[in-house]
């Protein structure tokens, strides 16, 4: 079942990066985060707050790799930052692959929907940003068992962002 959530200020969607990153690192075999929202929606926000609260991050200075397509983080577990954002239409190399195949990092992708669904990972986080009054929602599904019960056991820590029903 999606959450819906209510993202109010840039601190409140930092803080979100920084709830996932506790319950990922935790995790054996994190599963991929799948971003997907309009520009200056808050994509690269929260993975400067997931980074941020991974051992390592001192090592580490979040951007948007639209540029250089990603970034990796030495941080534990190593975080591979992919933007798609220029690769619309086109398949992204190897590295992509590679890395959301890697059991030991946690591969984040922003843009997601410009990457065609057959080739999306079984095991994910997908996060959908949309336009609100105040803020952003954003709808969280968990796809795959092992990212159902992360998203599970995050409940009590998502309850403040809660989207009014």
């Amino acid at each position: 079942m999606p959450r819906k959530l209510h993202l109010k200020t840039p601190d409140a969607t930092l803080a979100l990066g920084r709830i996932l990153a506790c319950a990922l690192a935790n995790t054996v075999t994190p599963p991929s985060l799948l971003l997907q929202g309009d520009l200056g929606s808050g994509k690269t926000t929260l993975v400067r707050g997931l980074v941020e609260a991974l051992p390592g991050a001192e090592m580490a200075e979040v951007s948007s790799p639209s540029f250089n397509i990603f970034n990796l983080y030495p941080t534990r577990p190593p975080v591979a930052h992919f933007d798609l954002y220029r690769l619309e239409g086109m398949t992204p190399d190897d590295a992509l692959f590679e890395h959301m195949d890697d059991p030991a990092t946690l591969t984040v992708v922003e843009w997601v929907q410009f990457l065609d669904r057959k080739m999306w990972p079984e095991e994910a986080l997908f996060l959908q940003w949309t336009p609100s009054g105040t803020g952003r929602n954003l709808t969280l599904r968990a796809m795959g068992e092992a990212a159902r019960e992360l998203v599970d056991s995050l409940e009590e820590e998502l309850k403040p962002y809660a989207a009014e029903q």
